[in-house]
């Protein structure tokens, strides 16, 4: 398995940015498609992006043109650039990843490898 560390969560106001950073480590030949997810009080647990591991993207709709999912493959990293935040994008954000070469992923059980989460609070 891979293992994954999030980064780069915090407090910001409503229309401002924020960069997510997802470091995997172990067997990263395994992380063909990274994805984020997120999670807020009393919901469960929604996609958010992914990415493969030749670039091709997929957003949920609720950040689509806000949100900008990327990676850097030399340095196993994925990169989830937030702008124009809202309250509503509060929440644990995860990072996933998974060695299966199906596309898109968008389910959580699609994903077999969890990093631990990072707390986006978006204030107004």
């Amino acid at each position: 398995q891979v293992q994954l560390v999030e980064s780069g969560g915090g407090l910001v106001q409503a229309g401002g940015s924020l960069r997510l950073s997802c470091a995997a480590s172990g067997r990263t030949s395994s992380a063909y498609v990274m994805g984020w997810f997120r999670q807020a009080p009393g919901k469960e647990r929604e996609f958010v992006a992914a990415i493969s591991r030749g670039g091709d993207t997929y957003y949920a709709d609720s950040v689509k043109g806000r949100f900008t999912i990327s990676r850097d493959n030399a340095k196993n990293t994925v990169y989830l650039q937030m702008n124009s935040l809202k309250r509503e994008d509060t929440a644990v954000y995860y990072c996933a990843a998974d060695p299966n070469i199906r596309w898109p992923k968008t389910n959580r059980r699609d994903f077999s490898s969890w990093g631990q989460g990072t707390q986006v609070t978006v204030s107004s």
